[in-house]
């Protein structure tokens, strides 16, 4: 079995996220690993009607107030666990944090939308999933039924 050094969980903040959080937080207790908790804030682009005003920063001051309410949630499983808010396409932030942070597990949430939904809505775990150099771990939001 492989001991992991370093696990980052992704967080969007839903019930899905949580229990791929959850798996993270107990992986890295386990193993004794490092817990990173990384929230990617995805930003609309401008269009012709929009004032050219910081959008960014209201966007990323609520992302970082509710990464450090979830952080305090498990800080006493985990107290060095550390969270990073990265503003861009989900993921390719998740896998540059992976990479920056020297994570060797990711691991995220997935809704396993199939069909008609996930062609139109993509799949971030899908991605992160193809494209990672590290071993993925993805929790499904529920056992389907």
């Amino acid at each position: 079995m492989a001991i992991f050094k370093h696990v980052l969980a992704a967080t969007d903040f839903s019930e899905t996220s949580g229990r791929a959080l959850e798996t993270a937080v107990a992986i890295a207790r386990e193993a004794g690993a490092e817990l990173s908790v990384v929230h990617v804030c995805e930003i609309p682009p401008y269009t012709d009607f929009a004032s050219p005003v910081d959008l960014v920063t209201p966007i990323t001051d609520v992302a970082e107030t509710k990464l450090e309410q979830l952080l305090s949630s498990i800080r006493d499983v985990c107290p060095a666990a550390k969270g990073y808010v990265r503003v861009g396409a989900p993921w390719e932030q998740l896998l540059a944090t992976a990479a920056e942070r020297g994570a060797d597990l990711v691991v995220v949430g997935t809704h396993g939308r199939r069909g008609f939904a996930h062609a139109m809505m993509g799949s971030v775990a899908e991605r992160v999933v193809r494209l990672s150099p590290v071993p993925v771990l993805t929790v499904r939001s529920r056992i389907p039924g």
